[in-house]
């Protein structure tokens, strides 16, 4: 009888023991809370079942997430009733592309900030740091279109400054990198294809070491593009030991996506066992019709790469077109030594370029023959006189020359003395849908961040506008192909194990305060290949670092975006 008189008080004391964040008293230790999320369905990023509960802000970080009605007389600065809402960790994008908006732009990153993201990671293939003085010699801005800011980024921590020159400038989102691959390999080499002498090799070593201990997340490679198609994999592997004592990962843009998809996959597998670093796999796809068969078969090799012991992940974006240059339809020795456009003026040249192409000889990925001219979507030149080709398919191009698609492609490329932004037409929708169920896969936009506001002329790919919410609307609520709580650990917490971020990803007492409150009816992307230039719906709030960012699907302006480091950072 005195057990059950007591046992209403246990009860209780567990409740309050249980209170994710601390006790039930309302009034918090340390004073008011500066901001208190109430009502929501919690999703934390861990996987676990979303939970009714309230979370609390206090300056930049999470001070308390109680069940819901806990915190109701807990005095706060401003409350957030979210009922009907998803209140979840900021989305961690894993293959960002916001250079110019971090180093020249606004930093407002307006596209991912209402998409719901947070935190973007940089570094696939190329980074602007380090800089020595022999690339600067060659280009007076080293590629970072500023000569004054390429020399911040030269001597032994250049890469550190390239991280600390985002933050100064004003961001509104988080920013972190991996080291470019094709970096480090201009760096000691230049452009010249080949494989790197031992003195160039030692010199490659020595730099990622320096990038390791200035906060790079890993190597990041990209090995369809000059000059980083260049690189052997002896040397990859040699990178790879250097950073592997300070935790870093090998993320890859593979070699190929199509016909030797296969034989990328185990490429990338032994830079990562014999290089002894974790691997992951930049927006897994398989490219071209002929290729769709290859993502179950793709997806075997990654399950028995690990189930042999062997940390080998992936990341993807929920579209069925890629982008990048048109440049990439040609061999990757007609850009040796930076002379594109050179070899593309010259007769003699441009007719070996062309036989490459359409006689393919040797083993590199030619976009163009993978997609077919028809799928081929020219979205953004550099020449304000080529905007009548933006929106066209290269095969319309070539019709309206009166030209064979590759002489059209050549004229393009020379014109616009760019790599022209082209959207190709590569994957299958069931593939996409197979890879999103995997537990080993992220999420990325492989984008930079837009203004729809400013964005004039050129077409862009919607995954710089949509990657998040065509998730969360298509495949989450609507298709239903993957849960909500998994999505958003692929998402979140994932990507912050993955990178070795100890701080950020979940909803928890201490973590930083990057939240997103989003309405799980509403929420889907609006952008589309034809008018990509349209900001998503249903995100209501997002907040990085405690600073409301983005409100009922509009920019507040505000930059409170900070620098994120790898593991192998030496202050």
């Amino acid at each position: 009888m005195q057990r059950r008189t007591l046992l209403p008080a246990v009860l209780a004391l567990l409740l309050g023991a249980c209170v994710r964040g601390g006790p039930t008293a309302p009034t918090p230790s340390g004073g008011a809370y500066d901001l208190i999320i109430e009502n929501g369905r919690v999703v934390d990023g861990t996987g676990a079942p979303w939970f009714y509960g309230d979370v609390a802000v206090r300056g930049d970080r999470i001070a308390a997430i109680a069940p819901r009605g806990v915190l109701r007389g807990a005095p706060a600065k401003r409350r957030i009733d979210a009922t009907g809402m998803v209140v979840s960790p900021g989305f961690i994008d894993i293959q960002g592309q916001s250079y110019d908006a971090f180093l020249r732009g606004d930093g407002r990153d307006v596209s991912k900030v209402t998409q719901g993201i947070t935190t973007e990671i940089l570094g696939e293939g190329s980074t602007p740091a380090p800089i020595n003085e022999r690339r600067l010699a060659a280009d007076g801005s080293a590629g970072t279109g500023d000569a004054e800011l390429a020399r911040r980024f030269t001597g032994p921590h250049g890469f550190d400054a390239f991280l600390r020159a985002m933050e100064e400038h004003g961001i509104s989102p988080n920013v972190g990198s991996f080291l470019g691959a094709a970096t480090v390999r201009v760096y000691a080499k230049g452009e010249a294809m080949g494989a790197p002498t031992p003195a160039e090799l030692d010199t490659m070593r020595a730099v990622v070491r320096r990038a390791m201990e200035d906060g790079a997340f890993g190597i990041g490679s990209a090995l369809i593009y000059p000059p980083g198609n260049y690189a052997t994999t002896a040397e990859l592997i040699e990178e790879a030991k250097a950073m592997a004592p300070y935790g870093g990962v090998y993320i890859t843009h593979m070699r190929s996506e199509a016909d030797q998809y296969l034989e990328a996959i185990d490429e990338a597998i032994r830079i990562g066992r014999e290089g002894g670093v974790p691997v992951e796999i930049y927006h897994l796809k398989a490219a071209g019709r002929a290729n769709w068969h290859k993502a179950a078969q793709a997806i075997a090799k990654i399950d028995s790469a690990r189930a042999a012991g062997l940390d080998v992940q992936a990341d993807m974006y929920p579209y069925t077109a890629g982008g990048t240059g048109l440049s990439a339809c040609f061999p990757p020795a007609a850009s040796e030594g930076g002379k594109l456009y050179e070899r593309l003026a010259d007769p003699a040249e441009r007719a070996r370029i062309k036989a490459e192409v359409l006689h393919q000889t040797s083993d590199w990925e030619n976009l163009c023959t993978q997609a077919t001219p028809d799928g081929v979507l020219l979205v953004g030149f550099r020449n304000p006189d080529n905007g009548k080709w933006v929106g066209k398919r290269l095969s319309e191009v070539a019709q309206t020359m009166g030209k064979e698609w590759i002489d059209a492609a050549m004229d393009l490329v020379l014109a616009d003395r760019s790599r022209i932004g082209t959207l190709f037409f590569l994957m299958d929708e069931e593939n996409v849908k197979l890879q999103l169920r995997q537990p080993w896969i992220k999420i990325g936009t492989d984008a930079a961040g837009m203004d729809p506001d400013s964005a004039r002329g050129n077409l862009a790919h919607p995954r710089a506008y949509g990657t998040y919410p065509r998730i969360l609307g298509r495949y989450v609520r609507d298709e239903k192909v993957i849960g909500l709580e998994d999505a958003i650990r692929k998402m979140t917490s994932a990507v912050a194990t993955r990178l070795s971020i100890p701080d950020r990803g979940v909803l928890r007492p201490g973590m930083f305060a990057d939240i997103v409150v989003f309405d799980p009816a509403t929420i889907i992307d609006r952008a589309t290949y034809e008018q990509p230039h349209q900001l998503s719906v249903g995100v209501e709030h997002v907040f990085v670092n405690g600073v409301e960012v983005a409100a009922h699907g509009k920019h507040t302006g505000a930059k409170p975006g900070r620098v994120v480091r790898g593991p192998g950072w030496r202050k």
